[in-house]
This record gives C-alpha cells, sequence and structure tokens, in this order.
C-alpha cells in the first residue's frame, strides 16, 4: 500500500484491509471483486491484483507461508527488486539493499549524485549500500534510511541541521540539498469525458473496464473522452452507440465531476440518460439495483456519482 501512496493516506486504508482480511489464508479465498472493493480509493490497482495473486501462490505452493528463497520471490506477480529486498531484509534479516525514493534521496544527498535516475546512477547509489549494510539487523538499516528520507531528507525544504548524517553528506557540505536529486517533471493531461447513468425501474446500468489497463477491472457507469471538435452530448450520443449499440433518447445533467489519476485532471460530464432499447447484461454489464451500488469496486469518480444518486433517492 506505501508504494506509490503516503503513510498518512493509507493507514485508515490499512487497518480496515487488515480487519477484512486478517490472515494470508482469507485474502487468497476472497473474490478479485471483494479485494479491489477493500482497496477502492487507494489507486494503482494493479498493486491489488498483485497482493491478491501472491497471496493465492503463497496458500498454494508454499502453505500460507513467504518463501525466503530471491529467485522464487522474483517470479512473485508484483515482486520486483525494491520488494524482494524489502521482505528479504526486514522479514528475515538477510543482507538485501532497498531503494525506494526516500533512500535514493537519501544517498543520493549524502554521494552528492546530481543526476540521481537511470543506470549508471542505480549502480553506483546500489553499490554504496551494498557496502554500507550491517551485518546485524538489515531490516531495521533499511527501514531507518526510509523514515530518514520520509521525515527529514525531504524533497523539499529537508531538515538538515537536524540529520544525524549532515557532517557527512556532501550534498548539505557543498550546499546542494535543494537542488539534488532534482524534481521529476510530470506532464498532466486535460481529459474531457462524458457518463451516461441508465436506469431501469430502481437498478443501474454499470460496466466493467478492460481487464488490463488504467483502472482494470473496476465497474463504471458507460461513458468515454470527448474527442476534438465534439460537445458533452455529441460524445454520449457515439459512446452509447459504440459501446451499446443504443439511441440517447433524452439526456439531463446531473453533476459534474473534476478528478485526477497519475497523468491525467478528468472533468467529467454526468447525464441521466433514456436510451432505446435497454442494453443488455451479461458477464461485463449489469443492471445494479442501487443499494447494491457499494457493493461494487469502481474508480473514485464512479464513488462520487454514486454518491449524487444516493442524495436524489
Amino acid at each position: 500500500m506505501l508504494q506509490q501512496t503516503t503513510v498518512a493516506t493509507v493507514i485508515p486504508y490499512y487497518r480496515r484491509w487488515m480487519r477484512r482480511f486478517p490472515a494470508m489464508k482469507k485474502l487468497a479465498a476472497a473474490s478479485l471483486r471483494d479485494v479491489l472493493k477493500a482497496w477502492q480509493g487507494l489507486g494503482y490497482y494493479q498493486r491489488a491484483r498483485n497482493v491478491h495473486g501472491a497471496a493465492r501462490l503463497f496458500c498454494g505452493r508454499f502453505r500460507c507461508r513467504i518463501p525466503d528463497d530471491p529467485a522464487v520471490l522474483a517470479q512473485v506477480p508484483g515482486f520486483g527488486p525494491y520488494t524482494v529486498g524489502a521482505v528479504l531484509s526486514i522479514a528475515f534479516g538477510r543482507k538485501r539493499t532497498i531503494i525506494d525514493a526516500n533512500v535514493r534521496r537519501v544517498t543520493a544527498r549524502y554521494l552528492a549524485v546530481k543526476q540521481a535516475r537511470g543506470t549508471q546512477a542505480d549502480r553506483v547509489l546500489e553499490e554504496f549500500l551494498q557496502r554500507a549494510l550491517p551485518d546485524k539487523d538489515v531490516g531495521a538499516f533499511n527501514q531507518a534510511l526510509m523514515e530518514l528520507g520520509a521525515l527529514v531528507c525531504r524533497q523539499e525544504n529537508p531538515l538538515c541541521p537536524r540529520c544525524p548524517l549532515k557532517k557527512r553528506c556532501c550534498a548539505w557540505r557543498r550546499g546542494l540539498q535543494d537542488v539534488i536529486p532534482g524534481a521529476v517533471a510530470r506532464s498532466i493531461q486535460a481529459v474531457e469525458a462524458v457518463a451516461a447513468v441508465i436506469s431501469r425501474g430502481d437498478a443501474v446500468f454499470l460496466q466493467q473496464r478492460a481487464p488490463k489497463g488504467l483502472l482494470a477491472g473496476l465497474w463504471e457507469f458507460p461513458g468515454g473522452k470527448i474527442e476534438r471538435g465534439e460537445t458533452p452530448l455529441q460524445a454520449l450520443r457515439r459512446e452509447l452507440r459504440e459501446e451499446l449499440s443504443v439511441v440517447k433518447k433524452e439526456a439531463r445533467p446531473l453533476l459534474t465531476v473534476r478528478h485526477a489519476y497519475t497523468r491525467f485532471r478528468v472533468r467529467l460530464h454526468v447525464y441521466r440518460c433514456r436510451v432505446q432499447p435497454l442494453p443488455k447484461a451479461d458477464k461485463t454489464h449489469r443492471w445494479v439495483p442501487r443499494s447494491r451500488l457499494k457493493e461494487y469496486p469502481v474508480p473514485s469518480a464512479t464513488a462520487r456519482i454514486i454518491e449524487a444518486l444516493e442524495r436524489l433517492a
């Protein structure tokens, strides 16, 4: 959960998760839908699929225990070098390095590595950390480095006077702590989109996203991006025709949802629609009673639409 998400955000999710899945066996026996629902709101849903797949693999092959073999762990869904190193060092006391964003920042400043990303920089940081690893309490050492980066050696406004490494820190001695390792440039794409709330009695129509890609496997209302030159209503008409082979007969504005994903800033225009014919249900398309909407794992924007529908009830 802490990969790509802050501690403050994670804590309430972690507590709810542990109440829902107190043991690996419980998680392995759960359906993917239940797992995604428990993860809802954390984003990066591939992490939830990976932890679910890992639990099933460990319970199926290792009696619900995590093996300490790095070769085996490297084949587990979601276990890259960072996770393998974290599990082996923290859980088993093995001499393995961990390089997350915090450790990378601490080490890059300590060595004054200005370009802290890329193969060459990774090699320099890895070689230094291998030499620095203690013979005992490797897990505590790795966790201390991560905490140092999170609490003291911060990306912005680092607390260098309070840092226990400042006397040997090359960046501090050279006055480079504010420019190393440098900010990661991210381009944010603005997206305009539409969604349709189609009703049949007390039920509304949901469809499931593809099993791979952004928000894979989650449920949402029909719709999609507004193409260049389209109005929201024109895009709505086209999306309903392309996705469901239905014709929009009426569309009334419900709300506008603004939401940000990793690389996208989305403005979603939501309409209550009457269509002809009514779309048919199948494995990835369902008529869901409003009272059961919260049982489905949905993106955050869809959750806000469901909240709006509850207020109208």
